[in-house]
C-alpha cells in the first residue's frame, strides 16, 4: 500500500450514496478553491488549480459547483468562512506513521476531532516533525493499469525524467520530484497518455509491515480518518 490507497477512495466515490457524494464534493471544492486563492482562478495559468479541477472532476463533480468553489477562491464569491491547510502527523496501531492532510473551515473543529477518531481506534496525535521526516514530498501522477501497459509507461517515465515507475494493484505510478510534476504530466499528454489524476503528495522513505488485528484496526482507523469532514488525504508507511 505505501500509503497510495487512498486512490482506491476515487473509484469508491462515483458509486457511493447522495449524503456521502456531497461530503466528498464539499472536500474537493475545498481543494479548487485553496488552489484559486493562492493562484488565480485560470487552470492555464495555475497548474495547482488544473490538478484540483481535474481531481474534482475524477469524481463526477458538477460544473457548476467547480465554478463556484474557483470563484469562491477568487474572492468574486463570499463564503461564510476562510478554509485553511492543516497538516497532522500521528501514529496508527502497530507504529504506522502517518500524515493526514486537511483543509477546514474551523481549525480548533478539526484537531479536537482527527485527536477523537486517532483516540478512540489505536491512534496517537505526535507533534509536528515527529513523523515527517520518514516522508518525501514527490510528484505522482497515476494511471489505470486496464487501459496502459505497464511497459509502455515505465518506457516514456525514463524519457520524461521521472524520478520512478511503480505498479500497485490496479494502478500505475509515475513518480517526480515536486518540481518536475507539471513537465512530466505535459510529456504524457503529449503522448496521448491522459492520468487519471496527479497531485504532490508524500511517499515514505521507511515501511512498516501489519498484519492479521493490527492490519484490520489500522484499515479501520485509515477509513475513519478520511471520512471525516476536515480530512483530504490520510498518508501512511504501511508496506
Amino acid at each position: 500500500m505505501s500509503g497510495h490507497s487512498h486512490w482506491a477512495t476515487t473509484h469508491r466515490a462515483k458509486g457511493v450514496n447522495d449524503a456521502k457524494r456531497a461530503a466528498i464534493f464539499t472536500k474537493f471544492g475545498r481543494l479548487v478553491t485553496i488552489a484559486a486563492r493562492d493562484g488565480g482562478g485560470d487552470p492555464d495559468m495555475n497548474f495547482k488549480l488544473r490538478l484540483a479541477i481535474d481531481r474534482a472532476r475524477s469524481v463526477n463533480m458538477p460544473k457548476d459547483r467547480i465554478e463556484h468553489a474557483i470563484k469562491v477562491g477568487t474572492g468574486e464569491l463570499k463564503d461564510a468562512a476562510a478554509v485553511e491547510e492543516v497538516l497532522y502527523e500521528a501514529y496508527g496501531p502497530g507504529q504506522v506513521a502517518l500524515l493526514i492532510e486537511g483543509m477546514t473551515d474551523n481549525k480548533n473543529r478539526a484537531v479536537g476531532e482527527v485527536k477523537t477518531i486517532l483516540t478512540k481506534n489505536g491512534g496517537k496525535f505526535v507533534p509536528s516533525g515527529s513523523v515527517s521526516f520518514m516522508f518525501k514530498r514527490a510528484g505522482i501522477i497515476v494511471f489505470p493499469a486496464d487501459r496502459y501497459s505497464a511497459e509502455a509507461l515505465e518506457t516514456e517515465a525514463i524519457e520524461s525524467g521521472a524520478d520512478d515507475f511503480k505498479a500497485e494493484g490496479d494502478v500505475l505510478l509515475i513518480i517526480t520530484k515536486p518540481e518536475d510534476l507539471q513537465a512530466v504530466r505535459a510529456h504524457f499528454e503529449g503522448k496521448q497518455m491522459t492520468p487519471e489524476s496527479a497531485e504532490l503528495g508524500y511517499l515514505p522513505t521507511q515501511t512498516v509491515s501489519l498484519q492479521g488485528d493490527d492490519l484490520a484496526k489500522f484499515e479501520k482507523l485509515k477509513e475513519l480518518l478520511e471520512d471525516n469532514q476536515d480530512v483530504q488525504i490520510v498518508w501512511d508507511n504501511l508496506a
